[in-house]
């Protein structure tokens, strides 16, 4: 895995997300989203799985808990979707705790109640793993 990698893949997840949103437009609720992005990114090509649990583990104890990501897609990116008037930080800081607990290079929040994707409705967060990947020119 390298950052070009990712990088593209990352282009091809916000791609697909502004073809739904093209499709779809804002207003509907955040699975409808979820469903439409799994769909187009399986047809793709790409290995994405959903609402997997989030492995919490505190002071050396598992703990049982409901907490999961809304989409990973090859294994490499967790993309969290929201149907909301704006991302916030807490979003931010909820998707960076999940790439830390998952220990995974990147994520991307994806806000679909805007009215331009590109612009407004996506945020990408990378942690320290990503700065450690090669470039792979």
């Amino acid at each position: 895995m390298t950052q070009n990698y990712l990088n593209g893949l990352t282009s091809t997840i916000i791609g697909t997300a502004i073809e739904v949103h093209k499709e779809l437009g804002p207003g509907l609720l955040e699975g409808l989203y979820e469903k439409c992005m799994i769909h187009l990114l399986k047809e793709k090509g790409l290995v994405v799985c959903s609402q997997q649990k989030v492995p919490l583990i505190f002071k050396g104890l598992y703990l049982d808990c409901d907490l999961r990501f809304d989409l990973m897609v090859e294994d490499a990116i967790i993309v969290e979707i929201k149907a909301i008037d704006c991302l916030l930080p807490i979003h931010g800081a909820q998707l960076l705790t999940y790439l830390k607990l998952l220990e995974k290079p990147k994520g991307i929040l994806i806000n679909f109640n805007c009215m331009n994707i590109f612009k407004e409705g996506q945020k990408t967060i990378v942690t320290e793993l990503y700065a450690k990947l090669p470039k792979g020119y």
